[in-house]
């Protein structure tokens, strides 16, 4: 089968707006869903990185009150344990688009700290963008379409429809009077319409080859779209 390509923070921390280090990372389930469906499908999967830094998990989603009990988030970890590809990043500008079927970005936090200003990331969007290909973005991944500017200064991404991380989810999760900017205001100021569903309710948006999903529960529903578009 194909290759899919995993670009995934290698923050381990967000910033916030008094200058305080919140630990952070990716999100475990959004980036252990994907993973099962699409190894399940008989995919390979290499990781990207910036700088092909080992990504850091974000410790909070590995517990048990955001999994839905200890079971859910014993076997959450148990996959992620087993994600061996994790361990051994490729560096995001020597990435060869020609070499994959799709592209993935699992979100979490750390995606506003890094991704969202990386401009190899931004440039591999674009040309992702515009190979037709199936990419997806979850949660807060969608941070890093903010630095997929086209040279004349535009959002490579304006126009798009997409489902991310929402204001009411990031006020409710007690970040959104301690963040330097919220995510759905910076893609609404990119000229993205950003399509709001219900907090923590899987909500999954497809524009064109765009997958996007709001939160960790939209994971597994975005994958089973990208999985349609590589059939």
């Amino acid at each position: 089968m194909s290759k899919i390509l995993f670009v995934v923070t290698g923050a381990d921390h967000w910033t916030l707006a008094d200058g305080t280090e919140h630990p952070t990372g990716f999100w475990a389930e959004e980036a252990v869903a994907p993973y099962q469906a699409f190894k399940a499908a008989g995919h390979e999967i290499v990781v990207a990185t910036p700088g092909g830094v080992v990504p850091t998990v974000d410790k909070g989603s590995l517990a048990p009150e955001v999994n839905g009990g200890q079971e859910n988030a014993d076997r959450i970890a148990d996959a992620l344990a087993g994600f061996g590809e994790l361990r051994s990043p490729v560096t995001i500008e020597d990435v060869t688009l020609d070499d994959y079927a799709a592209v993935f970005y699992p979100g979490g936090h750390g995606p506003m700290e890094d991704l969202a200003v990386d401009a190899d990331s931004g440039r591999l969007l674009v040309r992702v963008l515009e190979s037709g290909k199936p990419l997806g973005v979850v949660c807060h991944a969608p941070a890093a379409l903010l630095a997929a500017t086209r040279a004349d200064g535009t959002n490579a991404f304006a126009g798009y429809e997409v489902a991310a991380f929402t204001n009411a989810e990031e006020t409710q999760a007690g970040f959104a009077d301690k963040a330097k900017w919220l995510l759905q205001d910076r893609l609404t100021e990119a000229g993205v319409n950003v399509l709001v569903g219900e907090p923590w309710v899987p909500n999954v948006v497809v524009d064109r080859n765009l997958v996007t999903g709001q939160n960790p529960a939209s994971s597994a529903p975005l994958a089973a779209e990208l999985l349609k578009k590589l059939a």
